[in-house]
């Protein structure tokens, strides 16, 4: 095919066509991009309104209570809520999920008008806005399922991806502008009505009479969990993640004091860091469609072992630019890691099972960065910022290798299948 042969058949010759030109989802993945420009805008605000709110000894815990509580407590809500939400339709759980969000979050900006906001009341209302994050998250990968054939699944799930990386690099630079012009309440205000916008997309989208009725009587609390634990590719593939993004948490820590204590460079530096990695990171989400022909499992295996060769330049001492080149290509293999693994979660369940299992899956990944994160400060103390980078990569590694070695022996079917239905 020549070159221009090639141009006239683009775009509908791209792996994510069939995606951007579903009926269904041309309609939600605006909404999408909006709301997720709002929670990367949020990513800063929620922390600076801590910092504002807080007594100025306290204002470090208090910034970590409050991100921990705009994340954390939807692990505890996969539980609660396994028996009355799982197996109802994945655009009714996006949809509610963003339709609370919307509420706590428009509560801030009310009480703030009103008076009324302190340090506890905020830190409920950003608790109570993330309780359905799990199965919102389960609910977006799971309307991917449902209404793409398995084929386009990894384009799915990649255009999420790129909507997400996209935000990332937007949103925080916007939201410093308008904290600077407003405050840092008036951002969380906007970002309760992208959310809002979103609730609505996805009332509008996904008629009442296209969705799945729920089911009679309700699974077990813990069904999703139990599916994993007597599916091996499940359980490999979630202990695969648990174990690549816990040892990723301590990078937040280590990476600032690597730049101050080491390095003696400015903030600017950080930013630059995460700039690259934010730009090779949607550089990779876009590859991310072109490898649906490849074996996912190997693709994601080689994805946790790439990414820590990439971090071993700033373990090792390596000069900035190379760091920070070996940082973007880390962005970039880093990139395709949860569409390759929502994948082969959508591949291993089924239509019954599958929202119960992708929110367990969202509540065991929540919990690994945090952890990971609070990990990361007793390992500075203890050994130092670029030697804890150098454990951190080497371990992911490690990680990766044991995964890699553990298949050859065994490789994990790809192909759908009926995990046990609990």
């Amino acid at each position: 095919m020549t070159s221009h042969e090639a141009a006239q058949r683009f775009p509908r010759s791209s792996p994510y066509w069939p995606v951007l030109s579903h009926p269904v989802l041309r309609r939600i993945l605006p909404g999408l991009t909006v709301s997720a420009l709002g929670d990367g805008m949020a990513v800063v605000a929620v922390s600076w309104m801590a910092l504002q709110l807080a007594p100025p000894q306290q204002r470090g815990t208090w910034v970590a209570i409050a991100m921990a509580a705009y994340t954390v407590p939807s692990v505890l809500a996969t539980v609660l809520f396994g028996r009355l939400l799982g197996g109802r339709g994945g655009a009714q759980l996006a949809g509610w999920d963003a339709t609370l969000r919307a509420g706590a979050l428009a509560a801030i900006p009310l009480a703030h008008l009103l008076g009324a906001l302190s340090l506890g009341l905020y830190v409920t209302l950003l608790a109570a806005s993330s309780l359905l994050h799990s199965w919102g998250t389960a609910g977006r990968y799971t309307l991917i399922a449902d209404v793409l054939p398995e084929r386009h699944h990894l384009a799915g799930n990649a255009t999420l991806g790129v909507i997400g990386e996209l935000a990332t690099i937007g949103g925080p630079p916007l939201a410093g502008l308008l904290i600077g012009w407003a405050g840092a309440v008036w951002v969380i205000a906007i970002d309760a009505a992208t959310f809002a916008v979103l609730a609505l997309t996805y009332h509008l989208a996904v008629p009442v009479t296209d969705r799945p009725a729920p089911p009679r009587t309700g699974p077990s609390r813990t069904a999703g969990f139990a599916v994993i634990r007597h599916n091996r590719t499940l359980l490999g593939l979630i202990a695969l993640s648990f174990g690549f993004f816990i040892l990723f948490g301590p990078v937040y820590i280590a990476l600032p004091l690597h730049i101050v204590d080491d390095l003696h460079a400015s903030a600017t530096l950080l930013g630059t860091y995460y700039m690259v990695f934010g730009a090779g990171a949607l550089l990779g989400g876009l590859t991310v469609g072109y490898l649906r022909r490849w074996s996912l499992w190997r693709v994601t295996i080689g994805i946790v072992v790439g990414f820590g060769l990439t971090m071993l330049p700033l373990g090792l001492g390596a000069p900035t630019s190379l760091s920070l080149l070996a940082f973007a290509v880390g962005g970039a293999i880093w990139a395709p890691y949860v569409p390759t693994s929502m994948a082969l979660f959508q591949r291993s369940t089924t239509s019954t099972n599958r929202t119960q299992v992708l929110a367990a899956n969202g509540a065991v990944t929540v919990l690994a960065v945090p952890a990971g994160t609070m990990l990361g400060g007793p390992l500075v103390s203890a050994l130092g910022a670029r030697e804890t980078l150098l454990i951190c990569a080497s371990a992911i590694i490690t990680v990766g290798v044991l995964a890699a070695g553990l298949t050859t022996h065994r490789t994990p079917s790809e192909g759908p299948r009926h995990a046990p239905g609990v």
